[in-house]
């Protein structure tokens, strides 16, 4: 297959996943990393182009990403701009549903800047704002809980727990960048778009820890309520206690506010139903080792 494909961020998790599919499909990929080294071994004779760059250098990009057919941008959405300057291919790129946050932060605003900027650019292409990731070698949120999971002996949680979540796996996200590759090449996207991907229904928190402990065969553990407030500062102290991961008071303030979002645009634009949170941790064979 002649169709060259750019993926920035080709040695993070969701650019290794997006790579392995590609290369496997016979599409012609050229990674743009800043550390070759972080790509396994195994995988960097596959790839078509190794080129390293870092993207706030606008010649190293341009010269990367010349004579692509298409760029999937997979590091922050802040960084859009200067990919849009670089060159004018039709652009995929990772968001984040951060965005629609209660409380607006550096990340949150960066996604926002990274889609305003795609509208004003307005070239074929696809933002797509997916809720949290799990499922992916070294990701930092199921597996931080379970491990967090396995030294408490009960969880507190802002209102009982009763707020709602709905994270996608990783295989869904490498599912609907496909999807929109297609979407793109078939010239189905004219114009900007962005579409909200998450998992197939939302849980509860308390559900979701309840889910995480029978996969990585824990007991089950009791969910009580705390304030938001005092949860936040008693979280700040878990950076000097080694043996369980930190948690920062900004998530536990995210605890308190509802992560469901309505699905039907991705499942009528990309053409697939993402999996449930059950099925995605069954998948998720290491969450017992952890």
């Amino acid at each position: 297959m002649s169709f060259s494909i750019a993926v920035i961020g080709a040695s993070g998790r969701s650019g290794l996943s997006l790579s392995r599919v590609l290369i496997e499909r016979g599409y012609k990929v050229r990674a743009i990393v800043r550390a070759p080294n972080k790509i396994p071994d195994g995988l960097r004779p596959c790839f078509d182009e190794i080129h390293t760059a870092d993207i706030h250098e606008k010649y190293a990009l341009e010269t990367s990403l010349r004579n692509v057919d298409l760029i999937v941008h997979t590091a922050h959405a802040s960084l859009v701009p200067l990919v849009l300057n670089a060159s004018k291919a039709p652009l995929i790129a990772l968001g984040s549903t951060r965005k629609f946050t209660q409380w607006p932060d550096a990340h949150g605003n960066g996604v926002q800047a990274g889609e305003e900027a795609l509208q004003k650019d307005g070239r074929p292409s696809l933002l797509l704002h997916p809720t949290m990731i799990y499922g992916a070698h070294g990701e930092n949120n199921v597996q931080r809980l379970a491990k967090l999971l396995r030294y408490l002996p009960l969880v507190p949680l802002p209102n009982g727990g009763k707020m709602l979540v709905q994270p996608i796996e990783q295989s869904d996200i490498t599912r609907s960048i496909i999807s929109a590759i297609e979407l793109i090449k078939g010239q189905h996207i004219t114009k900007a778009e962005t579409i909200i991907i998450a998992g197939k229904k939302a849980v509860t928190y308390k559900d979701f820890v309840h889910m995480i402990c029978t996969e990585a065969g824990l007991s089950r553990k009791p969910v009580i309520n705390v304030p938001a407030s005092l949860l936040a500062r008693i979280a700040y102290f878990t950076r000097y206690i080694p043996i369980i991961p930190t948690i920062f008071p900004e998530e536990v303030r995210r605890l308190s506010e509802d992560k469901a979002f309505d699905i039907t645009a991705m499942e009528r634009r990309l053409k697939f139903t993402p999996l449930s949170l059950e099925e995605g941790l069954k998948r998720f064979s290491n969450i017992r080792n952890l």
